[in-house]
């Protein structure tokens, strides 16, 4: 009967999304649709997290390297897209895994905002550095990712689709006719921000990476924090 309840539950509001999407899609607040779409998107991970049986330490670790992705940026914001919080998120996700990496990207975003300014991006900035944490987390213990070859090419690749999912908003929020030259002339726009991101991602891995899996591993073990990936 639970199950059934929660079916019901999960399938209203997916109804009720729907509907408010298609409205707002025929008066082309096209912004306001997908700001609903990444926020439901978002919903699930902090849902099952507050589900979790978590450690006061735990929680206090996962701020503190939210705080760490959040500051990390400030210092950098005079060199647009070259930052060290890409770096952090996958850290964190590469040793506590993809629900950890998530939860710090969306942390790290909402913080940093706080000094360098809230708007309508902040939410597509969580999202996307959220799923660059989850992702590395679910290829945590892939050979690939036990490379540092394989982190670099992570890396890099996500330099550019954390551009790619901004860009969206961009387009979304200020322009009225989505055609596909108002799209191709926003991401060519973008293209040496991305490649500056993927730059710096590649940059902070080369050099920090082993470091910092070494240091995040042993506290991991000797303090028996986040063991099981979410």
């Amino acid at each position: 009967m639970g199950h059934l309840k929660r079916f019901f539950y999960v399938g209203s509001i997916g109804l009720i999304v729907f509907l408010l999407g298609l409205e707002f899609w025929k008066e082309q607040h096209y912004l306001l649709i997908s700001l609903l779409v990444i926020s439901c998107a978002m919903l699930p991970f902090f849902i099952h997290f507050e589900k979790r049986s978590v450690k006061a330490e735990e929680i206090v670790l996962i701020a503190i390297l939210a705080a760490i992705a959040a500051i990390s940026r400030v210092p950098f914001a005079p060199l647009p897209s070259v930052q060290p919080t890409s770096f952090v998120v996958i850290m964190a996700a590469l040793v506590f895994g993809g629900e950890v990496g998530f939860l710090v990207g969306c942390i790290a975003a909402l913080v940093s905002n706080l000094f360098l300014g809230q708007g309508p991006w902040t939410p597509w900035q969580m999202f996307s550095w959220g799923m660059m944490g989850f992702t590395a987390g679910l290829l945590k213990d892939t050979v690939f990712m036990k490379t540092l070859l394989g982190k670099n090419i992570f890396g890099f690749v996500w330099g550019f689709v954390f551009g790619w999912v901004m860009n969206l908003w961009f387009v979304l929020g200020f322009f009225e006719e989505l055609t596909w030259p108002v799209f191709v002339s926003a991401y060519t726009a973008s293209f040496r921000f991305d490649l500056a991101h993927a730059v710096a991602n590649v940059f902070f891995l080369t050099l920090f990476s082993a470091g910092w899996l070494k240091i995040l591993t042993r506290v991991k073990v000797k303090y028996g924090l986040l063991k099981p990936d979410g």
